[in-house]
């Protein structure tokens, strides 16, 4: 399995102006250098203008034999693969992935142990408030407006479901901070429903190793729901985020140790590089 590199941390963000829950932004779309945003307001791919640089996508796409290939190959390098966030019931698991937009993993799961400590339900979030919630995770990028949304879907689950997590996406989209992403992350991980996130790791993966091409985030989600073969769906969820995270990086893949490499269709593989001579031997 591919040596995975230690987390680093997060630089926090700017503050972002709070919004009322119905006019909040969906915060859990890609965002990268590889992505531009239409007038439209989608997220399509585009190609890395520098001179010399790698193409950003595969020629093609991969036939249903090559998928189930490098899926196969990705399964062996992730065996054990789940998700990173700390959570333990489905609620704290919606304020997690809510709170991990445009922030990474290793920041939210700093917080959130005092967070779910003081609220682990959605009637103790929505008891805390906006300010008490907002100390709480004021380390991690848009903390006053994810302060905001965290309590107001957590009134919303109150008003509207009892407490509970709703098991369908449409539902989950209305909660106030929740995109289609993070409904699909809580649909996969706390009720194991075949469904394949799309975050900026496996937009970029999914794009440049052919696995499934797409401009737009719903373009790479349907055609992945559409491609991986059913028994390989969800798990393939944490395959891809991983191997996008750890490997597959945005500036510069590092194809020398993907155990996928063979399967991949990138054109334009990263050999391994070159160790820099001591200063000693200079």
């Amino acid at each position: 399995m591919p040596p995975r590199p230690r987390k680093t941390t997060a630089t926090t963000q700017p503050d972002q102006q709070p919004t009322t829950p119905k006019n909040t932004a969906r915060a859990d779309r890609p965002a990268s250098r590889a992505t531009a945003r239409t007038p439209a307001g989608k997220v399509r791919a585009t190609a890395n203008t520098k001179a010399g640089a790698a193409p950003q996508t595969a020629p093609r796409d991969m036939t249903k034999a090559e998928v189930v290939q490098f899926l196969t190959d990705l399964s062996r390098a992730w065996p054990d693969a789940q998700t990173e966030l700390h959570y333990t019931t489905p609620f704290t698991l919606l304020v997690a992935v809510v709170l991990s937009a445009q922030a990474t993993d290793a920041s939210v799961n700093r917080v959130t142990p005092a967070l779910f400590a003081a609220a682990p339900t959605p009637q103790a979030m929505a008891d805390l408030g906006d300010e008490q919630v907002g100390q709480l995770i004021r380390t991690i990028g848009l903390w006053r407006n994810k302060a905001k949304n965290v309590v107001a879907l957590s009134r919303q689950l109150l008003a509207d479901h009892g407490g509970q997590i709703p098991h369908t996406r449409d539902e989950l989209e209305k909660l106030a901070g929740v995109g289609r992403k993070t409904a699909n992350v809580v649909l996969n991980v706390a009720f194991n429903q075949p469904t394949v996130p799309v975050d900026t790791h496996v937009f970029r993966l999914a794009n440049r190793s052919g696995l499934g091409r797409g401009h737009t985030v719903e373009a790479v989600e349907k055609k992945l729901e559409a491609r991986i073969p059913l028994p390989m769906v969800r798990d393939s969820h944490h395959w891809l985020i991983l191997q996008g995270r750890y490997v597959c990086k945005a500036r510069k893949p590092e194809c020398w140790r993907c155990s996928a490499r063979e399967s991949c269709l990138f054109p334009d593989k990263t050999p391994l590089p070159h160790p820099k001579p001591s200063r000693t031997a200079m």
